[in-house]
Order: structure tokens, then C-alpha cells, then sequence
């Protein structure tokens, strides 16, 4: 049976896997209206990634006799100042996830709960990968400094980004 305490961080933290991918969605959405599909795909498909990292919670929840449970989803913002400023925002919010994942991993060292340390392990190793591939469109937007030639070519490249679900869930 599954910690009380821990089965409502991972609850929460499964509304808010949630609301990172709206977040995101509302992203691709900002990219769209400025004619930028590759940015757009870069966004739709982190937004497909937040929404399986909450499937793979609810799964854990019900595989520990928990209960899933979904709180409101704040409305996401509609624009950013520019392609940089989305995803800085984008950077921002990860390293919210960072922390909130980290709360879970602490709560579950505490209460002693190995089974959750693993299943938590997973997120703690793909933060790392998040932040990371926010920060390589960050570096890349600060070097071209948003020239019309730049985004286009890095708006090409992300357009190749696909969704690749891991096998072992």
C-alpha cells in the first residue's frame, strides 16, 4: 500500500505534469502564430512527453493500490515576448519540475518507501535530460541573437523532433 503523504505528491505532481504540457501545447500554439512549425513540433512534442509523464503516474498510483486524483489546471500564458522569452520560461518551469520531483525523492527516502525512490529515480534522471534540451535552444537562440537566417535553420532542425516513448515504463 502506498504512503498517504506520498500517493498526494504524486498526485500533485501528476496535475502538474498536467499542466506542464499545457504550458507547452499554449507554447506551440505561440510558435504557430509566428510561422514557425519546427519551433512549434519542438513544443508539441514536449507537450506529448509531460502527458505520458503523468500517464506514468497514474499507472503507478493504481499499480500501489493508490488512488489518481486531478486538481485544476491553471490557464497557461498566450505570449511571450519572444522565442527566447518562451523558452526561458520553458527553463523556469523545469527547473520548478527539478524541485517538485526532488520533494518526492526526500519524502520517500524519509518514509523509507524503496519502491517510490525507483519509480521517482526515473523523473530525477529526466530532469536532468529536460533542463538540458531547454538550455541547447536557449544557447542557440543567444548565439544567432533571433537573426531571420538563424531561426530558420534552427527552426528546420526542430521540426525533426519526434516523440519516442521509453519502452521500459
Amino acid at each position: 500500500m502506498l504512503n498517504k503523504k506520498i500517493e498526494k505528491m504524486i498526485n500533485e505532481q501528476m496535475s502538474f505534469e498536467i499542466y506542464s504540457g499545457y504550458i507547452y501545447l499554449a507554447m506551440g500554439a505561440y510558435m504557430d502564430s509566428l510561422d514557425l512549425p519546427g519551433f512549434a513540433n519542438w513544443m508539441k512534442v514536449q507537450w506529448q512527453e509531460e502527458f505520458f509523464h503523468a500517464q506514468k503516474m497514474y499507472n503507478y498510483l493504481v499499480e500501489r493500490g493508490g488512488k489518481p486524483s486531478f486538481g485544476a489546471i491553471p490557464e497557461p500564458p498566450k505570449t511571450w515576448k519572444s522565442i527566447k522569452a518562451a523558452f526561458e520560461h520553458a527553463l523556469e518551469h523545469e527547473q520548478i519540475v527539478t524541485g517538485r520531483i526532488n520533494d518526492i525523492m526526500t519524502a520517500a527516502i524519509k518514509e523509507n518507501d524503496y519502491a517510490t525512490r525507483s519509480f521517482i529515480n526515473w523523473y530525477v534522471d529526466e530532469q536532468v535530460e529536460e533542463e538540458a534540451n531547454v538550455e541547447a535552444v536557449i544557447k542557440k537562440l543567444t548565439l544567432m541573437k533571433e537573426s531571420p537566417h538563424g531561426l530558420y535553420m534552427l527552426d528546420q532542425e526542430l521540426a525533426a523532433r519526434v516523440f519516442n516513448p521509453p519502452v521500459a515504463q
